[in-house]
């Protein structure tokens, strides 16, 4: 038995911790899996991190020896109270333990009621409950604070759904595409998590395009558009879009030459530059 999982089964006895699959705890038992997950987020001791899921603390006092600020949230009340009276007050001033539902945290509130001016630049650190992957990327992605890079663990098959391209595009790597680089840093097998999950995990580092002014807005009807091209993924992009749009059969056909894009392609065959014209040439028809 390793040392780090003898440590995490006497602090969940201790604190009568009893790991929940419907939140996703399953705890990182490999030292040199927290090491690698410090190294691809690419620290320095300005930054700011939040940090998501931090269940026992083992990787938020690695983040604190390297970085000006953790914050770290977590939804579970024992392990937050585990966390600030266990980790927060003994290993460092720089820890911030904030017990609330990431997908319900406030950003711009958190950081005005800790008197920031403003709030500043930051970065995603995160061992993510696998049932929240998806809602957690939509959530900060598209978020009027967006961070510098998000590091997380993720199932391995929403990983590779992430770096996927043509042929094989998908709504989820299309909607990080459109935001920054998306890079699988290394496989972690089950075998690493204390209780044993049944899937395999990937670490992966999103950079996100820090030259891009992003526009709320404009980005929801983006991503209406290519909600509707990917409605029907064995259909062609005409048909899903004849029938999303309610665009007349001839006149769409038209859009389609004038920008040189087949409309029998499947949805899968669509790369970023694609979406981005044919957005171009069909916003007239969604506002």
């Amino acid at each position: 038995m390793s040392e780090l999982l003898k440590k995490t089964r006497e602090i969940c006895k201790v604190m009568e911790i009893k790991p929940t699959r419907s939140k996703g705890q399953n705890f990182l038992i490999n030292e040199k899996i927290y090491d690698d997950i410090v190294r691809a987020a690419d620290l320095n001791e300005e930054d700011i991190v939040i940090e998501v899921g931090p269940g026992l603390g083992f990787l938020t006092t690695k983040l604190a020896k390297k970085v000006k600020k953790v914050i770290a949230v977590e939804l579970d009340d024992k392990l937050a109270n585990y966390l600030t009276l266990g980790v927060s007050a003994q290993a460092s001033s720089n820890i911030k333990i904030v017990n609330e539902d990431i997908l319900r945290f406030n950003i711009e509130k958190y950081f005005i009621e800790n008197n920031y001016s403003k709030v500043p630049e930051y970065k995603i650190v995160a061992n993510l409950p696998y049932n929240i992957s998806s809602i957690f990327l939509r959530t900060f992605l598209s978020s009027k604070y967006k961070p510098k890079s998000l590091t997380l663990m993720l199932q391995k098959e929403v990983a590779q759904r992430i770096i996927a391209d043509v042929p094989d595009n998908n709504l989820l790597a299309l909607s990080v595409a459109y935001y920054g680089k998306a890079n699988i840093i290394r496989e972690v097998k089950a075998g690493n998590f204390w209780p044993e999950p049944e899937v395999d995990s990937a670490v992966i580092k999103i950079d996100i395009n820090q030259e891009v002014k992003y526009n709320i807005e404009e980005d929801k009807l983006f991503f209406r558009l290519a909600k509707i091209i990917f409605s029907g993924k064995r259909k062609m992009i005409k048909n899903n879009l004849q029938a999303g749009l309610k665009i007349d059969s001839e006149e769409l056909e038209k859009i389609f030459k004038e920008i040189n894009i087949d409309s029998h392609l499947r949805p899968e065959r669509l790369n970023l530059s694609d979406f981005k014209i044919l957005f171009a040439a069909l916003k007239s028809f969604m506002v």
